[in-house]
């Protein structure tokens, strides 16, 4: 009996847990898994007589569930952070007008999540 530990990034709601443990116990070999959402971690008990860790890195793969969950950064300047540094800005106050100018993105409505969500592809 083999146990193998897993960082899922893209784990990062129940849905997904249920999803992954559904993923996993199909396969044959499969004894138990342990799955959280909260810390994007999966343990999976398995024989390795019936099953490889390369096909359970495969399964989660294909899912969806491996990749890093994007997030939208900018480049460039900004007082706050150092020249050519990533950094996310939803407003910014320039000092030398003592202004606050606010920035609002329009997200055209889709019928689908706005992050990638693997187990909810149609």
């Amino acid at each position: 009996m083999t146990t193998l530990s897993l960082s899922l990034p893209m784990m990062y709601a129940d849905h997904h847990v249920l999803a992954v443990r559904r993923l996993l116990l199909a396969l044959p070999g499969v004894v138990d898994v342990y799955a959280s959402s909260s810390f994007q971690v999966v343990d999976v008990s398995f024989d390795e007589t019936h099953l490889t860790e390369e096909k359970i890195h495969q399964v989660l793969a294909e899912a969806g569930y491996l990749a890093e969950l994007p997030v939208a950064v900018e480049f460039g300047s900004s007082p706050a952070f150092e020249k050519g540094k990533p950094f996310f800005r939803h407003t910014a106050v320039f000092p030398q007008t003592d202004r606050t100018i606010t920035f609002a993105q329009v997200v055209p409505e889709v019928v689908r999540p706005l992050w990638p969500c693997p187990g909810l592809e149609k």
